[in-house]
């Protein structure tokens, strides 16, 4: 069944906002605390919420980041120390939400689908963890489904005071863990290019059934991939109107540049969809080839052998007075005259070209 369908089945009767993990304890929670300003950065790191609650908001900004959300009796803590509505929390730990943002005036709840390529398929694979943002005043709380540091970049330039990152303030931050999502696009999707050029090569040279379940996986990883960038593209487009008092004017422009990437990754991904459905045009045009050609084969011996069939079925009948029986040189005149006909039949095929 389904995840979508398991988690519905299982909130049965349950009131809204109640949250039930699809897969409890599926990923351990992970939970780091960063404090900072222009002069100053702090991180601790914690394995449970209870351990880092409550949190005494601090000058500058703090950045509260969570990797596994299947602990939601703690997470439920989380949420009454930020007033964060039960309906939020609910779609934190639902994987399968799409991408969306949500203004619920104190705070924005945004939604992303982080693409990632599963390492251990040797079929090449892509899948997605859904990444959740809390924009609030001085503050980002993130949600990671999968293991791993997916944030790092993000955490090592702050660690560092590299560019402008300790200079500005909460908004900025939401956006470079934006912007690095829609930027990993870009790495899987090059990745994804080399695929998708040898497999191309491969329907046109040597086209196979594994060939043919090749384009349809990957056509798969298109839809999987155009249902995260779609809404993603609506996030941003938000995002840049500056709809929230969240969001500082001077943020425009970056999320203007943000949201071009998605378009190109769009672009790329339809561009992708339809080089995989001329694959399998290519595919079935190759083997209808590839089967004509057999046919024609086939044929043309068929064709040949019917007269020295004949010839030999004739000279075979086994009535008792046969004057051919008598002939001294009879069987090799017989071969001779079918290696003819044989030979004539050929020259005449390759004269027009059928062979």
């Amino acid at each position: 069944m389904p995840q979508t369908l398991r988690r519905i089945a299982q909130k049965a009767g349950m009131p809204p906002g109640s949250l039930v993990f699809a897969e409890p304890g599926l990923v351990p929670a992970c939970i780091s605390v960063i404090r900072y300003s222009e002069t100053g950065f702090t991180e601790q790191e914690f394995d449970e919420f209870s351990q880092c609650l409550p949190l005494e908001m601090a000058e500058g900004v703090t950045w509260i980041n969570v990797n596994g959300v299947s602990q939601v009796k703690t997470l439920e803590k989380l949420g009454e120390s930020f007033a964060i509505h039960p309906l939020v929390l609910e779609d934190i730990v639902d994987m399968e939400q799409r991408p969306k943002i949500e203004d619920y005036e104190t705070y924005l709840f945004i939604v992303l689908k982080a693409l990632k390529h599963l390492a251990d398929d040797e079929d090449f694979e892509f899948g997605s963890d859904q990444v959740s943002l809390i924009l609030g005043p001085g503050y980002v709380i993130s949600f990671h489904e999968g293991g791993g540091d997916f944030f790092a970049p993000v955490r090592d330039r702050l660690r560092q005071g590299k560019g402008r990152i300790r200079k500005l303030g909460a908004d900025y931050l939401a956006y470079a863990l934006i912007d690095l999502v829609v930027d990993n696009y870009f790495v899987e999707l090059e990745t994804y290019s080399d695929k998708v050029e040898s497999l191309e090569e491969e329907v046109v040279i040597r086209p196979s059934p594994q060939t043919l379940r090749e384009v349809h996986r990957l056509k798969n990883d298109m839809i999987m991939l155009r249902k995260s960038l779609w809404p993603l593209r609506e996030v941003i487009a938000r995002l840049e109107r500056r709809e929230s008092p969240l969001i500082n004017e001077n943020l425009s422009m970056y999320f203007k540049d943000v949201y071009d990437h998605t378009i190109i990754a769009i672009e790329t991904v339809e561009t992708y969809r339809d080089i995989l459905s001329g694959m399998l045009d290519i595919y079935l045009s190759s083997m209808s080839n590839r089967l004509n050609e057999i046919m024609k084969v086939l044929t043309l011996i068929a064709t040949i052998f019917m007269p020295l069939t004949f010839i030999t079925g004739f000279f075979g009948m086994n009535f008792k007075h046969m004057s051919e029986f008598d002939w001294l040189y009879g069987q090799w005149i017989t071969i001779f005259f079918m290696l003819l006909i044989a030979g004539v039949m050929l020259w005449y095929f390759h004269k027009r070209r059928w062979i």
